[in-house]
């Protein structure tokens, strides 16, 4: 359950905003997670507010925005939309595709006080 060390991070990472910009409390942050980043969402929310307890991020809303994956194709060049590794490209059938798009984990905003 590598959820649990991501939320981990996302505190520490939350922490560290909080000397650099000051804020004592965070009510609200938004992920973009790609859908082939292996994250499953419901565990993150668990783990989130399981990590969050007794800090500047307790009770805090998190908001998660799904980032489709993409790919470009070496063989034809096009930009495609994928499901998963390994899919071929829907123009030309390769499988040399280069991911682009959908591997992310990162704090897009907060909302702090």
């Amino acid at each position: 359950m590598h959820e649990l060390a991501l939320c981990e991070g996302i505190l520490q990472a939350l922490e560290e905003q909080a000397k650099i910009q000051p804020f004592d409390r965070v009510h609200a942050v938004w992920l973009e997670i790609g859908v082939l980043s292996n994250v499953e969402p419901e565990a993150l929310r668990f783990n989130f507010d399981v990590i969050t307890h007794g800090t500047l991020a307790e009770g805090s809303r998190l908001e998660i925005v799904t980032v489709p994956a993409q790919a470009w194709c070496l063989p034809c060049g096009g930009k495609i939309s994928i499901q998963q590794y390994f899919d071929a490209c829907p123009q030309c059938g390769s499988h040399q595709l280069q991911v682009i798009e959908g591997e992310e984990l990162r704090i897009q905003q907060l909302e702090v006080e």
